[in-house]
């Protein structure tokens, strides 16, 4: 997984205003929508003891083990544009997504 400068950026700030200590985020995936899954993120206060860690342009990503096999390759993005802003998942594993863009399929 990478994650881009944008990103970085983004959770730093998020990192910063939240207003205790975090050792970084958590991503994962659960089973939702009409794909079958959605991608999770949330602060991390601690590391599970078996977190992928992946720590790049000053930030720390704790990967859920039950996320790894499916985000495997995959770019976590920041974007924001004139109707909205959000971290973006670019998994070359997804085989579709649903219309409304929440869930994906592997």
């Amino acid at each position: 997984m990478t994650i881009t400068d944008a990103a970085a950026e983004r959770v730093k700030a998020l990192l910063a205003k939240r207003g205790k200590p975090s050792v970084g985020i958590r991503i994962g995936v659960r089973s939702k929508g009409c794909s079958g899954m959605s991608y999770t993120l949330e602060y991390a206060d601690e590391k599970s003891q078996f977190d992928e860690i992946l720590e790049d342009k000053g930030v720390t990503v704790l990967i859920d083990p039950k996320a790894t096999m499916f985000i495997l390759g995959t770019e976590m993005d920041f974007v924001e544009d004139k109707m909205q802003s959000g971290f973006v998942f670019k998994n070359p594993n997804e085989k579709g997504r649903c219309g409304c863009g929440e869930s994906f399929h592997v």
